[in-house]
């Protein structure tokens, strides 16, 4: 008899929530397994800190392959190597998505996962620092607040786009999103709120509950059409399996999870053969459908500040250790607005984050002088990518494209949204506060300099999905309880699942889909809106 009853791979977002859900039933028996190490380091505590993760041991440090829409550039897409995953190296963005969202999820043949289904699981996971209400929750493990310690700027960042024609919300959580608002973030008294806190760390003494760090998973060990372990090294010991009495589950990410089972055989037949890995079970979809959110920053000199610049003073360190409170709480972005920039659109096609800083080449480049940052998203894209094996060496990184920018839409929602944020930046306050226009620059005059500025510089905003479909049809790799089709003893539950990427920022998603997984893996009743009230 086995060990352990399920062996989940990654303690990301989806891995921490779902070992402790299924822990909490003492008969059940969870291993979970993370290849990075533990979240002690203080760029992952320090909220303002998150960039200084990126390309460290605490970092996967992935890029996509050339991309055709993106002037042949790769971009950059950090995920977090380390206790939480992402959640321990993002911004920290409390956002849901919109209703219509996960009801396109269901029409994509994800049966049981519309809105109705699935706004439960944001409530039973929220603890909101303001309380219970119509839409949050409290109680839950995941402490959400509002950013702690704004700065003027940001302030004055609702003013100058309600006179831009965007409309001030105090909550773009709601089922109406449109506006801009204060951020929300998952923080608890201004330090980091990862899904490693929430989840993990409360419940390490249960002694149904194993957690295994620095391990690397090689692949799946399949009998038949049956998965019946993990391949996996720790250190300079030799490879080991693991055998699970039920399942595996793979929370890897949208890349990991795709990655693993191509390595284990499981994927598009003509492409495994190609890199030499032998076929167990042809699955097409595999590694297709990905997507992400492009955004393209423009910033502008913001004359006296104040800004994030002060946040490398050491006063700013003495007021995080002291109150915790100040520029060092702040996620960068501290301000949100979603809107749509053509009529007839049945949602916001264009989120921004602002910031009172410069935020350039994800933060490593600097600048001298106070700025603010307004960067479109697109966060309905039309154009779809794939991810595939580099090679049939699990410690190869595998090949991505995600196509950004390849459809028209896709670049017609970033063009509006640039005009549209140099319209803010004209208006109300920021027509005193804000000087020089520093990205795009005040040398990009018409439509054409401006797509050729958006195409040389625009960057992936850290929100991969997709890469394992859940739904119907040929190209779905998982059925709508997240059970990889045509294979026994295995389940996906990460952002690979999501057919269609929510309308936001993606681990509050994430962290749902696990919370919802867990009620299917265990066969218990599904949360409603009154048992999570």
């Amino acid at each position: 008899m086995s060990e352990f009853d399920y062996v989940i791979v990654g303690a990301g977002s989806a891995g921490c929530a779902l070992a402790a859900r299924l822990s909490e039933d003492p008969t059940v028996r969870v291993l979970l397994l993370e290849a990075g190490g533990k979240d002690r380091s203080p760029n992952v505590k320090i909220p303002a800190a998150f960039g200084k993760q990126f390309h460290t041991k605490l970092d996967w440090d992935f890029w996509t392959e050339p991309e055709p829409g993106c002037a042949g550039r790769r971009l950059y897409s950090p995920r977090g190597r380390v206790l939480g995953g992402s959640s321990s190296m993002n911004a920290m963005l409390y956002v849901r998505g919109r209703p219509l969202d996960y009801d396109l999820w269901e029409s994509e043949g994800a049966e049981g996962w519309g809105w109705s289904d699935v706004e439960p699981y944001f409530r039973r996971a929220e603890d909101y620092a303001e309380g219970a209400d119509e839409v949050h929750g409290a109680g839950g493990p995941l402490r959400t607040a509002r950013v702690r310690s704004p700065h003027d700027l940001t302030n004055q960042f609702y003013a100058a786009a309600e006179a831009a024609g965007v409309p001030y919300t105090p909550d773009y959580n709601t089922p109406e999103q449109d506006g801009a608002g204060p951020a929300q973030v998952t923080q608890h008294a201004g330090k980091r709120w990862s899904a490693a806190d929430a989840y993990l760390k409360p419940n390490l003494k249960r002694p149904n509950l194993t957690v295994r760090t620095k391990v690397r998973v090689h692949g799946l060990e399949l009998d038949g059409d049956r998965v019946t372990g993990v391949r996996v090294s720790a250190g300079r010991s030799g490879s080991e399996l693991v055998r699970p009495e039920r399942e595996v589950i793979l929370s890897a990410g949208s890349y990991g999870s795709p990655q693993l089972l191509m390595l284990s055989g499981i994927g598009p037949a003509e492409h495994l053969e190609s890199v030499g890995v032998p076929v167990r079970h042809e699955l097409s979809g595999v590694g297709q459908n990905l997507h992400d959110h492009p955004f393209c920053v423009c910033i502008w000199d913001a004359h006296d500040g104040p800004s994030l610049l002060d946040a490398e003073k050491p006063r700013a360190m003495l007021e995080w250790l002291l109150r915790r409170s100040g520029p060092l709480t702040s996620p960068v972005a501290e301000a949100l607005a979603f809107v749509k920039t053509r009529p007839g659109l049945p949602a916001a096609d264009i989120q921004f984050h602002m910031a009172p800083a410069y935020y350039v080449d994800h933060g490593a480049t600097a600048y001298e002088g106070h700025a603010v940052t307004i960067g479109p998203v697109a966060i309905t894209p039309k154009s779809r990518g794939h991810l595939e094996l580099a090679s049939a060496d699990p410690s190869d990184n595998p090949r991505i494209f995600t196509n950004a920018l390849t459809e028209p839409e896709d670049v017609e929602s970033m063009l509006a949204g640039m005009e549209l944020a140099r319209e803010i930046a004209r208006s109300g306050p920021y027509a005193e506060s804000l000087g020089e226009e520093l990205f795009p620059g005040p040398d990009v005059t018409d439509r054409a300099s401006l797509e050729d500025d958006l195409r040389s510089r625009v960057e992936l905003i850290y929100h991969p999905v997709g890469t394992c479909r859940m739904g119907a049809g040929d190209e779905a790799v998982v059925d709508s309880d997240l059970r990889v089709r045509g294979v026994e003893g295995l389940r996906v539950v990460d952002a690979s699942v999501m057919p269609i990427i929510p309308g936001g920022n993606t681990n509050a998603p994430t962290i749902m889909v696990a919370e919802k997984a867990a009620d299917h893996i265990l066969g218990r009743t599904r949360a409603t809106a009154a048992s999570a009230a």
